[in-house]
């Protein structure tokens, strides 16, 4: 197993890519914190990443308030003795055109997305420099990279996400800590199950390998940058969506 015996926190990690992520770390012998907007939603994949021969800590936190992140990142050190592995994916959307969205919907967002994001690699990469070793993976987006209408504020977090990576990157290579953000393409989940069977008809168009991704993709690739495998990786923004931007 490649992690056997390594600690990752996991924001995100009650459902769609979080929780993938969160199983497939697990089942490389990785023990998890998983992070939720309550203790409820943090444990609601406890039973099934424990089945799998680990530890299991769900933490309710919320991620854009610093204090809460750095008690939690001191409660997780504090019980599992160490932390290797970071995951940001916790994330929101609200989406609407620029004119009507209000200044709820854009600092949310940012809030979440993009600051939740720096308070865990701060607090976590005090850590982890001391450890001298760690990895930091972010979880963006293709809208980070090339835009899309009706989601100015995502966009933006997740193109600040992006140059986050490249900068926290550059400040800990030394101390043998990798940073770097995939970026996800149309990936399945709950709320793309929603959509009309004709709209998905349309967007699977748009798709060289004419198919969705799915939550394992993703976490195939964070498995990856987590391992040794990876360990020569820093700073790169990761494309992972099925060819849908060549």
């Amino acid at each position: 197993m490649k992690l056997t015996d390594q600690v990752a926190i996991v924001t995100g990690a009650s459902r769609g890519i979080g929780k993938a992520v969160a199983l497939a770390l697990a089942k490389e012998g990785c023990h998890i914190a998983g992070i939720g907007r309550s203790p409820e939603s943090a444990n609601a994949v406890a039973e099934v990443i424990r089945a799998l021969g680990v530890n299991y800590s769900g933490y309710g936190v919320d991620v854009s308030q610093s204090a809460a992140v750095n008690a939690c990142v001191e409660q997780v050190h504090k019980e599992f003795g160490r932390i290797d592995i970071l995951i940001n994916n916790a994330g929101i959307t609200k989406d609407t055109l620029l004119i009507r969205m209000s200044d709820e919907d854009w600092n949310s967002v940012l809030q979440t997305n993009l600051t939740g994001a720096f308070n865990w690699a701060r607090a976590t990469g005090k850590i982890m420099m001391k450890a001298r070793q760690g990895r930091i993976i972010n979880v963006g987006s293709v809208i980070g990279l090339h835009g899309n209408a009706g989601q100015a504020n995502y966009a933006a977090a997740k193109a600040g996400l992006i140059g986050l990576t490249k900068s926290v990157a550059k400040e800990l290579a030394s101390r043998n800590i990798t940073c770097n953000v995939i970026c996800p393409g149309f990936i399945q989940t709950d709320m793309t199950d929603g959509l009309p069977e004709e709209l998905k008809t349309k967007l699977l168009e748009t798709i060289p390998l004419k198919r969705f991704g799915q939550g394992e993709d993703i976490a195939n690739m964070a498995v990856f940058l987590s391992s040794s495998s990876g360990s020569y990786i820093t700073g790169q923004a990761l494309t992972v969506d099925g060819g849908l931007f060549i």
